[in-house]
């Protein structure tokens, strides 16, 4: 998604410091200081305007004072997990010493706590995009994508940048052991 809205012409806050790998080869497009939101928010105000990355998580962690348009990826949660195995078996690193149902489950039931949370926020609009769609149909998202941004976007270039060819972990792929 993040490829999709620098492509169609939205300003994104990244820092490039995550750089593009075999998992990732387009880049994460990621903003270091998100990640400490809790502790210091005051990154908030240079993204007004802007598309910035965040884990679902730390929605609540932004000031309330600004209005927000998220738009929440959904992707299937075994492929989430196959994703992030690759990952860190590629890397060398050890992963929860939980089953894979269990931590889908614990994704499924944050990402319903989270889905609920925003649903009663006065300052956040909230456009759902599901992952399989975006690769099946890109045309149809980055519309939808920006109808709810307002308008003003490249939906042409947001859907030519889609690369299906790097959907590597499909839910068929991917199997909770």
């Amino acid at each position: 998604m993040m490829q999709m809205l620098a492509a169609g012409g939205m300003p994104v806050l990244t820092d490039g410091i995550r750089e593009a790998d075999e998992d990732n080869p387009r880049g994460y497009f990621e903003f270091e200081p998100v990640k400490r939101t809790k502790q210091d928010a005051a990154w908030v105000t240079e993204a007004q305007g802007k598309a910035v990355k965040m884990v679902y998580l730390l929605l609540r962690e932004l000031p309330s004072e600004y209005q927000y348009r998220a738009i929440l990826m959904r992707r299937d949660l075994r492929e989430v997990i196959a994703s992030q195995k690759a990952m860190l078996q590629r890397t060398g690193r050890k992963g929860a010493a939980l089953s894979d149902e269990r931590i889908a489950a614990i994704f499924e039931e944050e990402l319903r706590e989270t889905t609920a949370w925003l649903a009663v926020q006065k300052n956040f609009t909230v456009l759902q995009a599901e992952h399989r769609e975006c690769l099946r149909t890109p045309s149809v998202v980055a519309s939808k994508v920006n109808a709810f941004l307002g308008g003003g976007l490249d939906e042409a270039a947001m859907a030519r940048v889609v690369e299906p060819s790097l959907y590597r972990r499909s839910s068929s792929s991917a199997v909770l052991s």
